[in-house]
């Protein structure tokens, strides 16, 4: 008997258990309907202020965490084509740029000396406020220059927007507000915080991309940044500036997207906004999560989204829960098990 693909074998299978806490739009899919390809989202990995050491850990990232994800990820079966950490990578906030340039270089060593580093998965990554930022919370120039210089093999297009335009930008966001196609599927990535617009997005040169993505047959577009369009408690504070937020996601349901995939709050949760594209936030990497979020919101793990070959998207949050002796303590797999928290179908249908 051929098992429905929501509890099927995986190659963490003995540890993956359907959550109950989305039960009621938990769809199968059979088995019959296999892979074309898949992605992988997570964002949110590194540690507190307090909690940095940049002698024992130069990265500032939660390495204990990001292993677990890199050894699972490269385990999963079929291999996703695309990892995307999607912002706060490091903990930046840093006047001094060549402090963050030396977190981000930690970050990119402990990367490519990871077996996943050469397991065909390609490394998309994209920054956060914690790189783009000073310690007052604002993007600056230094930041930005400092991320595209330590992270230019993992940025994957330069076809963004420059400086002006329609969208008045200080500084040159090609390589950081840019799109890719893979197959039938258009991806955008997101600057959440260009510098002197912090919170928002170049919405003009977004809006045009995706309706070109659109109308030259594009069958799934995807938007992957830091900050969410939505937040997962409703502030505004916690996501994009509310018009500059509305005006993207118009844009983005106008082109029939399926999904913007974010970080920023230290949770994973999904909702549709408008009943129509998803807002799905996957920032539960390793940071310290947010206290005042649901329980079943709070747990570390990445998030997988496969596209089928029958045309639908299923989209699967893997976890598992906070380490007993501290957030970026050991997790071993057999005391913290990573299980299927959450399983949805999150198909255009409209």
């Amino acid at each position: 008997m051929k098992l429905p693909l929501c509890i099927a074998a995986t190659s963490v299978a003995a540890f993956l258990l359907v959550s109950t806490a989305f039960a009621s739009e938990v769809p199968c899919t059979s088995a019959e309907d296999s892979v074309a390809f898949s992605f992988v989202v997570l964002g949110c990995n590194r540690v507190d202020r307090a909690d940095t050491n940049t002698e024992v850990n130069p990265s500032t990232a939660n390495l204990a965490q990001l292993d677990r994800t890199f050894e699972e990820v490269q385990q999963l079966s079929p291999k996703p084509t695309f990892l995307f950490m999607a912002g706060d990578l490091v903990m930046g906030y840093q006047a001094d740029t060549n402090k963050l340039a030396a977190e981000l270089m930690a970050w990119r060593k402990h990367y490519e000396q990871s077996t996943i580093a050469k397991s065909g998965i390609t490394l998309v990554a994209i920054p956060g406020n914690h790189e783009t930022q000073n310690a007052e919370r604002t993007a600056i120039a230094p930041s930005e220059q400092q991320w595209l210089k330590v992270m230019a093999p993992y940025i994957r297009g330069n076809n963004g927007p420059g400086v002006g335009g329609a969208d008045n930008l200080k500084t040159d966001q090609s390589r950081l507000t840019y799109s890719f196609d893979y197959t039938d599927t258009h991806f955008i990535t997101l600057n959440t915080d260009p510098v002197g617009q912090d919170a928002h997005l170049p919405v003009k040169w977004i809006a045009k991309d995706l309706a070109r993505a659109h109308a030259a047959g594009a069958k799934h577009i995807f938007a992957i940044g830091h900050k969410p369009a939505y937040a997962y408690n409703g502030k505004i504070s916690d996501g994009l500036v509310e018009d500059n937020r509305n005006e993207f996601w118009s844009a983005l349901e106008g082109a029939h997207g399926e999904a913007m995939l974010s970080a920023h709050n230290h949770i994973y949760t999904r909702i549709q906004p408008r009943g129509k594209t998803w807002m799905i936030i996957a920032g539960n990497g390793g940071s310290l999560l947010e206290k005042g979020a649901a329980t079943d919101q709070q747990f570390y793990g990445y998030t997988l989204i496969s596209i089928m070959k029958n045309g639908t998207v299923q989209a699967k949050s893997y976890g598992r829960r906070i380490p007993e002796e501290g957030y970026f303590a050991a997790a071993p797999a057999t005391t913290y098990p990573t299980t299927v928290r959450d399983s949805l179908d999150i198909t255009w249908k409209y």
